[in-house]
């Protein structure tokens, strides 16, 4: 039976075959969702090991946080921001976790961050969440957590207040939208503690930034914060 459902998979890959969401060029058996090649040539920004990076400037004067990072960046129209799409939009949530995976055997480099006792994503309004049926950082959390060997918190921080999309607002704009719509229900979990707070991509740093504020109310805590991206505009 096993041989059969095999021989199923590769005849249905002849008429149907799979293509990596990056370069849409088809992928061999033992690859899924992302080519080796472009896994290969993935534009990482080795963030981690630089303090004063893109990233951690973008919060510079605006909230406290220890350290920022992404896993790599990219330019608008990159064939790396429809890994973000996939992840985040067409129900590929296991693409965000194995990304996350990758992301997270890459700061365990860093004592800055392998040191975290928390990971938290940035968490979907409900109503949101149920529209999508997942939340992608959350998956890419779990990723991390994985290779990282950490906690995931998925319902401490949450966002009470539902707005519409960031997508096409500047910084201001972002700001305005996410101000105050997030929370922390149970404070004495991240007492003491340190946080490393995770998304899909930072733009404008904007949602970040409201969420870390909501996060830093609670006492003698610290927050660190890494993307999968980092959109290089």
């Amino acid at each position: 039976m096993k041989r059969l459902a095999q021989y199923t998979d590769e005849l249905l890959g002849l008429f149907f075959p799979d293509l990596c969401v990056t370069c849409g060029e088809r992928l061999l058996s033992h690859e899924k969702y992302v080519c080796l090649n472009c896994w290969h040539d993935l534009p990482q920004t080795h963030f981690h090991l630089v303090e004063e990076n893109k990233v951690a400037q973008l919060f510079w004067g605006r909230v406290q946080i220890e350290h920022a990072t992404s896993f790599f960046s990219y330019k608008k129209g990159s064939r790396y921001q429809q890994l973000i799409h996939f992840a985040k939009y067409k129900g590929l949530k296991e693409l965000g976790f194995e990304t996350g995976r990758r992301f997270g055997f890459m700061l365990n480099e860093s004592e800055v961050f392998s040191s975290v006792d928390w990971i938290v994503p940035v968490p979907l309004h409900p109503k949101k969440q149920k529209i999508r049926g997942y939340n992608q950082s959350e998956w890419i959390a779990c990723g991390m957590a994985d290779s990282m060997k950490k906690q995931v918190s998925a319902d401490n921080l949450y966002r009470k207040i539902y707005t519409s999309t960031q997508t096409r607002r500047n910084r201001f704009e972002r700001w305005q939208n996410v101000e105050g719509i997030f929370d922390v229900a149970r404070p004495s979990e991240f007492e003491n503690k340190y946080i490393l707070l995770v998304d899909d991509v930072v733009t404008t740093g904007s949602t970040l930034e409201a969420c870390a504020f909501s996060l830093l109310k609670t006492e003698n805590i610290k927050v660190s914060i890494a993307t999968l991206a980092f959109a290089d505009f």
